[in-house]
């Protein structure tokens, strides 16, 4: 959708452990765009989603407008903010960064998920403290009821199972492959010479496998994990796309741009 002159800062909805939710989150942060959060627990925060049409988070309320799409929140946060941050207007190059965009989201991001979830349902106490890190106190209160339905939920939508957790962690190990061997040239970015929706995206939905600290997304500490857990973040964090991720939340995540 295209925004038509809102007034006043946007709304974001959110859920507290969700990575795409932190890409929506950091290209607002990033362009400057006011807006104010609203995190919600899980389930719970389908209440405020309905209300707008939507379904999963993120969902930015901006004006009259609603985006229900992480891609949609980027794109629109870049038109607005005048163009040409994070989508270049050579028609060429954006087509490649939203190709790497496309390709992040429907890939990337959903088999971090489920690799991630595999891990945490097993450890419900740790799990509970990063649904509900941020949300409203009701909601915090409400969620050890909520918490065992919210999980068999996670676990019947995602499809977990360990087969599915270990295909997913190789799929995942592929594409960082991938993008370890873009980056082999020497470009600074995946795009090339400049930052863009690609490189954000990509270190948004990798995050969960390298716990960048700048993230803002409610990340559990590396000694909280599971072993097995732990482990692989270490592991992610010692290949060329790990390193990539870090040094783009390093870099680029507090980076705002002259006007």
């Amino acid at each position: 959708m295209t925004s038509r002159g809102p007034a006043g800062p946007a709304i974001l909805i959110t859920i507290p452990l969700s990575h795409y939710c932190e890409k929506a989150r950091w290209a607002l942060d990033r362009l400057g765009l006011p807006y104010r959060e609203e995190a919600h627990a899980p389930l719970l925060h389908l209440v405020a989603t309905k209300r707008h049409r939507g379904g999963s988070v993120p969902v930015l309320l901006h004006g009259n407008d609603r985006f229900v799409d992480s891609t949609a929140i980027l794109a629109h946060a870049d038109k607005v903010s005048g163009g040409d941050h994070l989508y270049p207007r050579d028609a060429t190059l954006r087509r490649e960064v939203e190709e790497l965009e496309e390709r992040f989201d429907t890939e990337l991001g959903t088999q971090v998920r489920r690799w991630a979830y595999a891990h945490l349902l097993s450890q419900p106490q740790l799990l509970r403290s990063l649904w509900s890190r941020g949300v409203p106190r009701v909601e915090a209160a409400i969620l050890p009821a909520l918490a065992p339905l919210t999980r068999l939920l996670v676990r019947a939508g995602y499809r977990i199972t360990p087969e599915a957790a270990v295909r997913s962690l190789e799929r995942v190990r592929d594409l960082c492959a991938q993008v370890g061997d873009r980056l082999r040239d020497g470009r600074p970015f995946l795009g090339g010479e400049r930052f863009s929706a690609a490189d954000l995206t990509f270190a948004s939905l990798v995050a969960p496998m390298v716990l960048p600290v700048e993230c803002r997304a409610a990340h559990p500490a590396i000694e909280e994990l599971p072993v097995a857990m732990r482990e692989e973040v270490l592991r992610t964090r010692d290949t060329d796309a790990g390193r990539f991720a870090l040094r783009m939340f390093s870099q680029e995540r507090a980076r705002v741009p002259a006007r």
